[in-house]
């Protein structure tokens, strides 16, 4: 019972600091349009000269402030709104990605008891040496240089104390928050805060278990075990956990720093080539691709082998989203709208507010602009952000994994341009479309796609029977309902309800006062300066309740 009274204390204080932020930051309104207004009137302790001037402050940046202020949890919310284009703004998704996952260090005695608490042995058992300065910190854990028994050199992620508490007692308020949302704020249902903070919770519920991100190592290592040009770190599972991460420690050259590269002699075009031709592997061949190659997760290693790091974000593409993914492709260049919008139909991303008709002039005006243009002359990022613009003005969301595709090319290309500006990355998809494309022809991979049709279509002939059995038996039974939901009907109902129970607590209070004059009437004891107490006393509550109905009327401004 105390630990439940604690949990709802710790509740109700981060909600008071959500709130204040938002107050701070001019975003207040929404405090009040989902309904927190009384938790804020009890939290609330923000003095004017600490608000920030929206005049001057443009609205992304303050919501830049906002995550950074709340903390982690808020921190990932941004940089997955900065992945979703076709949910926000550009403006907004340019400013969350500025969002940098920057902690300070925790202390050394931490890390060696959450080493014993998760391996079983103390740091001295377990490796020869330990570096006690990490060599970077984050909000969900830092990395320590280590050297292993074996004399192996290795690099340790473990994980802040406490912070996967943190993360799931925020998470919580994020879902109460989007529900708020989607309740009170129609308009905001068009960038699906629900879905949203699910696709968060997924995540980065997998991002704290390290495990995950070792079993992505371990996949990598697979996909590339045959391309001498890619390498992919050791894991040691031996020093490996839930909440601690052991890996090989590689030594080369980051990716960002062009200039050491070319001190050294290095072949810039063809480093760029090797991870271009790495990242098409990955989405075309092997379903599977590393979300998050910018230049810092890249290292040039002494031979010329270009080394990928940190495998926290990665995608998966199956054989039925990659198809639609190539045939929305061959459809843009082919200029076939409607097919594109019959894919974005089949995978989820329109529903019945979409304007097909518009949709599809919109399409074919972005494909004039760009066809018969050299592919040289063309940038691959700026193509997409086009497109994802165009979607995004027509309210059609794009699905997890596709997005995650987006900036996983978006950083490709970002750090191929920044080894060999002459690189042409565009070039390079269109020759593995193609390739996959002719591979589709195969005899092998036709026969395949055919019996897997037929598969389908014959569950579905088979449960068709029973399926319109049970339609036609709940109809007889008087079972079948159709149910029609109206937004201004369900307001309405709300309007109702409020004015019915403000008028029924206005006839409570009448009686009350109307009883409170008949006792006062009487010569019921005890007395009060000559007059019953109870009848004095029930007048100064119905005043009491009385006021409250009038300050809550004048209050949300509906009198």
């Amino acid at each position: 019972m105390i630990r439940k009274r604690l949990h709802r204390y710790a509740m109700l204080k981060r909600y008071g600091q959500i709130i204040e932020v938002l107050q701070k930051y001019g975003f207040g309104y929404i405090v009040d349009k989902i309904g927190l207004s009384s938790i804020r009137d009890l939290t609330y302790k923000l003095k004017n000269k600490d608000k920030v001037d929206r005049l001057s402050t443009p609205g992304h940046v303050r919501a830049r402030k906002i995550f950074e202020e709340l903390g982690p949890t808020y921190i990932k919310l941004g940089q997955l709104l900065s992945m979703r284009h076709d949910l926000i703004p550009l403006e907004y998704a340019n400013e969350f990605a500025k969002l940098q996952d920057d902690a300070p260090s925790f202390k050394f005695e931490e890390v060696e008891l959450m080493l014993r608490e998760e391996l079983g042995h103390s740091i001295e058992e377990l490796f020869d040496h330990f570096d006690k300065k990490p060599l970077a910190c984050a909000s969900i854990g830092q990395v320590h240089r280590a050297k292993i028994k074996n004399g192996d050199e290795v690099v340790v992620k473990v994980q802040r104390p406490g912070i996967k508490e943190v993360i799931e007692s925020d998470l919580d308020i994020m879902y109460s928050i989007a529900r708020l949302i989607e309740e009170h704020i129609p308009e905001a249902r068009l960038y699906r805060p629900t879905e949203i903070v699910n696709e968060l919770s997924r995540s980065t519920l997998a991002e704290i278990d390290y495990t995950q991100e070792g079993w992505n190592v371990d996949h990598f290592a697979e996909n590339f075990k045959d391309n001498s040009q890619v390498y992919i770190p050791k894991i040691y599972w031996d020093y490996t956990n839930t909440r601690v991460l052991t890996l090989e420690y590689i030594k080369g050259i980051k990716g960002s720093n062009v200039d050491l590269l070319e001190k050294q002699g290095v072949n810039r075009s063809d480093i760029a080539f090797v991870v271009g031709k790495a990242f098409m592997q990955q989405v075309f061949e092997d379903g599977f691709f590393h979300a998050d190659l910018h230049p810092g997760n890249i290292l040039i290693m002494e031979n010329g082998t270009v080394a990928f790091l940190d495998f926290g974000m990665t995608g998966h593409l199956s054989s039925e989203v990659s198809d639609m993914f190539l045939d929305g492709m061959v459809a843009l260049v082919k200029g076939d709208s409607s097919s594109c919008i019959e894919l974005f139909r089949d995978m989820g991303c329109i529903d019945s507010n979409v304007d097909t008709r518009s949709l599809k002039v919109d399409i074919d005006s972005f494909r004039s602009k760009y066809y018969g243009k050299a592919l040289k002359n063309l940038d691959t990022s700026v193509i997409i952000e086009e497109l994802i613009g165009t979607l995004r003005d027509h309210q059609v969301t794009i699905p997890h994994n596709i997005a995650l595709l987006v900036r996983g090319i978006v950083a490709v290309e970002g750090f191929v341009l920044i080894i060999d500006p002459d690189f042409n990355f565009t070039e390079l998809i269109e020759i593995y479309a193609k390739k996959e494309m002719k591979e589709r022809l195969y005899p092998q991979n036709l026969a395949r796609r055919t019996c897997s049709s037929i598969s389908s279509w014959s569950r579905l002939f088979q449960k068709a029977p029973t399926k319109i059995s049970h339609i036609l038996d709940h109809a007889e039974n008087g079972y079948l309902r159709i149910k029609f939901e109206s937004e201004e009907g369900n307001r309405l109902v709300s309007e109702i309800n409020v004015a019915s129970n403000r008028l029924s607590f206005s006839l409570i209070i009448s009686a009350m006062i109307i009883a409170s004059s008949m006792v006062i009437q009487t010569d019921m004891k005890p007395f009060l300066w000559g007059v019953p107490f109870l009848g004095i006393f029930s007048f100064f509550l119905a005043s009491l309740f009385g006021l409250w109905l009038v300050f809550n009327i004048f209050r949300t401004g509906r009198i």
